[in-house]
């Protein structure tokens, strides 16, 4: 399937489309399944998710998106991620750096460096609620959200205007989240002087 520059692999269940595109690195090629039996969170965890929700990664150039701060890449997606389903009406926030929030977790985003090429992938609870994690807010197809995602990024909006708007979110909402660090420009937190970056 095609959809603008991007070509499109759908499997109905897959290990990890994170390590499917490790290991086929095809720059403009997304894979996205309703179920995954292996999915990878952050920090080497696994991501459990029910059947029906949507899981996906894409693969860029870095080249393609070196105006973005190399270790804020999954704040920069997360964000369109975030921006995406706002449009359609969803009360979705992103929690620094890579998680998506209603009240409770509701997805992550993943972001690695292979060769050159960026690999980020999004796990989203769009259907089914999975334990302590939220249900998304709205109801849309895994595909419309998938497309206007991919739509959004290919926009390449520069980092200054998204982080500009990531910073209004964050300080409005740093409390809900336990957060008392401030927000520098490259997308590290800074507490105590001492800045903190995301770990992708």
């Amino acid at each position: 399937m095609e959809n603008g520059k991007w070509k499109i692999k759908y499997f109905r269940e897959i290990d990890s489309t994170q390590k499917y595109l490790l290991e086929n690195l095809e720059e403009n090629l997304c894979v996205w399944s309703d179920y995954q039996t292996a999915g990878i969170g952050s920090r080497n965890n696994s991501w459990i998710g029910k059947r029906g929700n949507l899981f996906f990664s894409f693969c860029v150039g870095l080249d393609e998106f070196n105006f973005v701060p190399m270790q804020s890449l999954s704040i920069y997606f997360g964000y369109l991620m975030k921006k995406t389903l706002n449009n359609f009406g969803s009360r979705v926030l992103l929690k620094w750096p890579n998680d998506l929030y209603l009240e409770n977790k509701i997805g992550g985003v993943l972001t690695n460096i292979k060769r050159q090429k960026v690999v980020c992938g999004i796990g989203l609870n769009s259907r089914n609620g999975v334990e302590d994690f939220e249900l998304l807010d709205i109801d849309l197809k895994n595909d419309t959200i998938l497309k206007e995602f991919l739509m959004l990024v290919e926009k390449k909006i520069s980092w200054q205007k998204v982080i500009e708007e990531y910073r209004k979110e964050f300080y409005l909402t740093r409390e809900k989240f336990g957060i008392s660090a401030e927000l520098a420009d490259d997308g590290s937190l800074i507490e105590n002087s001492k800045r903190i970056y995301s770990k992708r």
